[in-house]
């Protein structure tokens, strides 16, 4: 505490009063030398005690760094920058001049502050250090600074609740955009079935598609190039497998068999055709076409005098019934099918109906092999059960169709060699002690082996290492090996 003329128990000097104490000690012939000493110290002391008090006491300081214990008017402790209330902070921006820093605005770094006396509130400009090496304008320095990262106490709820709400709506305008692009790309269904309704044009599903066109070709007012049509566009339509299934539900399949057994010979490709491509890879309709006597009606066709283009579909339908259907394999046999297959070989036009029975028989070997090869399980063991039943490899034996296979290998196409060839080596476990007697077939394996080492030689020299005639070479060389081993 501070009393008049003392502070803390020291005594106060005015500036009047250092100065009598100056003059005294000029009056040197008036003070003897011991008097001199103890006025020069009490001169001394009174200098320090005011230094450290100027240090102390806030009215002494002209500027300093702002302190939380300076009282405002009101007697109360101003709220610092971390106590105030985050949305009430703004941002000041500094300059080289001092100005007014009003309560609640956040400081940036580095800035210096004071307390003016005389006006009792708070200022700050930028460093002096600051203003020395930068030589950025007022404005320059503006930009600057509003592109610092400042603390997010920066900015009031209210600023970044707008800003959200701008983003929102900014995100909000973009999508309705693109709908809006999207919308002049693309019509809605229910306007292009408005303007197709307008123009007599109707669309239509599937199965309400089959469902005329089958109409058409049961019709008897229907001309024979309309029911042509229709089959035509049915074949199209029964690849899918649903849509197979309900050309079985609304009684296509049936009429289509039927037309198996139509004098016109056009009637009869067509409806094979339909046939073949509702049986591929659907059991259900594989079932009913064998108890709907389809099988039967097939083999006639193959069997009897008939244009090669009837016998290709017919042949293609057949197909499509015997695979991956054992049941169908196995009536296959009992009803000679095998024998009738092996009497196309015997017509003469029908060299292009050879490989696709060669095709077949392989397939239908290999479907047995892989079958047996593969993991047991209860359901898998019932259908080896079922291929069990199918002697077909005894039939192929019995019926010498090695022979008939092996002859094959002298015509000329590449791809028909290599199926032949691939057929030869399923078959060589059951053929080869008459494939070994057979000399034709040696000296055919000879000159295809010939032929495919030059072919293969070009190829390696092309870069092709691995190439189409060495897979072949290689399939013959395993023959010759095969036949020479015992």
């Amino acid at each position: 505490m501070c009393e008049e003329g003392h502070c803390n128990g020291l005594p106060l000097f005015k500036e009047n009063d250092f100065c009598e104490l100056m003059a005294m000690s000029h009056c040197s012939g008036l003070l003897s030398t011991a008097a001199k000493v103890n006025l020069l110290v009490l001169v001394v002391s009174a200098v320090f005690s005011w230094s450290s008090l100027s240090d102390r006491v806030p009215e002494f300081a002209l500027t300093k760094i702002e302190e939380s214990d300076i009282k405002d008017d009101s007697g109360k402790e101003p709220a610092t920058e971390d106590e105030a209330d985050p949305e009430d902070l703004e941002v000041f921006y500094p300059t080289h001049q001092w100005q007014t820093l009003h309560p609640g605005q956040a400081v940036p770094a580095g800035s210096h502050v004071r307390l003016n006396l005389q006006t009792g509130e708070r200022e700050a400009k930028l460093s002096d250090s600051e203003n020395g090496k930068s030589g950025m304008g007022e404005e320059k320095r503006r930009k600057r600074l509003g592109k610092m990262d400042i603390d997010s106490n920066s900015f009031t709820s209210q600023e970044l609740k707008k800003a959200l709400a701008k983003m929102k709506e900014s995100e909000k305008t973009e999508r309705m955009a693109h709908e809006e692009e999207v919308r002049k790309k693309f019509r809605p269904i229910e306007e292009l079935k408005e303007e197709f309704e307008k123009l007599n044009v109707k669309l239509e599903t599937d199965y309400e598609i089959m469902v005329k066109l089958i109409g058409k070709f049961n019709s008897s007012a229907s001309t024979l190039d309309e029911k042509v049509a229709a089959l035509y566009d049915l074949e199209y339509y029964v690849h899918q497998v649903d849509n197979a299934k309900d050309f079985l539900s609304l009684g296509g399949l049936q009429l289509v068999i039927n037309g198996l057994n139509s004098t016109e010979a056009v009637l009869k490709e067509h409806a094979a055709f339909v046939l073949g491509a509702a049986l591929s890879s659907n059991p259900k309709v594989q079932i009913e076409a064998i108890e709907g006597g389809a099988l039967q009606k097939l083999l006639v066709i193959l069997a009897t005098e008939q244009p090669l283009a009837v016998k290709k579909k017919a042949l293609f339908a057949l197909s499509s019934m015997l695979r991956h259907f054992p049941y169908a394999q196995q009536q296959f046999l009992k009803l000679g099918g095998l024998q009738v297959l092996r009497n196309l070989f015997r017509e003469k036009g029908m060299e292009a109906l050879y490989i696709r029975v060669v095709t077949l028989l392989y397939d239908l070997i290999m479907e047995k092999m892989l079958l047996e090869d593969s993991q047991n399980g209860d359901q898998m063991e019932e259908k080896i059960q079922q291929y069990r039943q199918v002697k077909l490899v005894p039939a192929v034996v019995e019926q010498d169709w090695c022979v008939i296979v092996s002859n094959l290998l002298a015509m000329p196409e590449h791809d028909t060699r290599e199926k032949v060839l691939k057929t030869v080596s399923v078959l060589m476990a059951f053929c080869k002690e008459r494939y070994q007697d057979d000399q034709s077939l040696g000296t055919t394996l000879s000159l295809l082996r010939r032929e495919y080492e030059e072919l293969a030689a070009e190829e390696q020299r092309e870069g092709d290492k691995d190439g189409y005639f060495s897979e072949l070479l290689g399939s013959v060389n395993t023959i010759i090996q095969e036949l020479r081993s015992k």
